[in-house]
């Protein structure tokens, strides 16, 4: 892929075309490119869905307000005291069946996407990775956003004797109408563009600079590097964005204080409102989850590439 001299007229044996081929060898084959990822993203879920409940109920805090906001710790022990720990796998449900589709779509499309640039402009570099990882993860949000609405209402119902995903479904629909599973989708589109280009652009670029410039090849060492940056980055990207989709998502649960019409708006709310350090509430909640999560998802995803036959990402 990277430093090759040889002439774009006739790519070398081994490199895009070959890929392009496999992607259309055979139903088998675009099934394991889903499944290994939609696996993989569900297993990094569930290992770190506590912290997404934290991350959810810290950047509810004071909404529309300034004031001194709970640390992870004390929401931590406060949850865990009043609602017992189950309380921190709340929406795991909606969490693990959105992982799996969201997960596959997106790491399932950004390959293809990025052949079908290769083949169309003759280019893979950052920018065609950065659009791929954009296109994959706008386009598999928009069809998983109402899991992503039932998981984030479940994860601040401190009643979870009430909650539950079929019931909250059903309650959504018939007090808000369809319309309701589909709020928030315009900033969930938007961080997912951004964190999918974030991600896999940077742990793609990151892998092949380690190769060409150290000693490391293909394996845990490489994939542990690599996905630990694409960790940290995708995290300063998103996390402004997330809380925006959060709030808008939860509208509902904040009646008396419906303030905000649009994902623009939210921003600017909660800038004038909460300050800079607003679009940040649950920053150090959502690095302590997007970093492991990332992490594990990219390696568990190129062990199970590599016991499904699949080339390295």
């Amino acid at each position: 892929m990277s430093g090759n001299s040889t002439s774009n007229n006739s790519p070398p044996s081994g490199s895009g075309n070959d890929k392009k081929q496999n992607w259309a060898a055979s139903p088998s084959t675009v099934f394991n490119h889903f499944a290994t990822s939609g696996l993989s993203v569900a297993v990094a879920t569930a290992i770190t869905h506590p912290l997404d409940v934290l991350k959810v109920r810290l950047q509810m805090q004071l909404v529309g307000q300034t004031g001194p906001l709970s640390g992870m710790g004390k929401l931590f022990l406060s949850a865990v005291k009043n609602e017992g720990p189950k309380s921190l796998y709340q929406g795991l449900t909606p969490a693990l069946t959105r992982s799996f589709v969201y997960g596959g779509l997106r790491l399932g499309l950004y390959e293809p996407s990025k052949y079908a640039c290769d083949l169309a402009f003759g280019s893979s570099n950052v920018l065609v990775k950065i659009a791929s990882g954009m296109f994959a993860g706008a386009i598999s949000t928009a069809l998983t956003n109402p899991m992503e609405v039932l998981k984030v209402r479940l994860q601040m119902n401190p009643d979870m004797r009430k909650s539950g995903p079929i019931i909250e479904l059903r309650r959504t629909v018939s007090e808000e109408g369809i319309k309701a599973l589909w709020k928030g989708v315009g900033p969930a589109m938007a961080r997912a563009a951004a964190l999918t280009a974030s991600q896999l652009a940077t742990y793609d670029e990151t892998k092949q600079i380690l190769v060409r410039w150290t000693s490391l090849k293909e394996g845990f060492p490489l994939h542990l590097i690599s996905s630990t940056v694409a960790g940290i980055l995708s995290t300063l990207v998103t996390a402004p964005i997330d809380m925006v989709k959060t709030r808008l998502m939860l509208q509902r649960e904040a009646k008396e204080i419906r303030i905000y019409k649009g994902g623009f708006h939210c921003a600017y709310q909660v800038l004038l409102t909460e300050g800079p350090r607003g679009l940040y509430k649950g920053g150090f909640a959502i690095f302590a989850r997007l970093g492991p999560q990332t992490t594990i998802t990219f390696i568990l995803c190129e062990e199970l590439r590599k016991h499904a036959g699949l080339k390295a990402m």
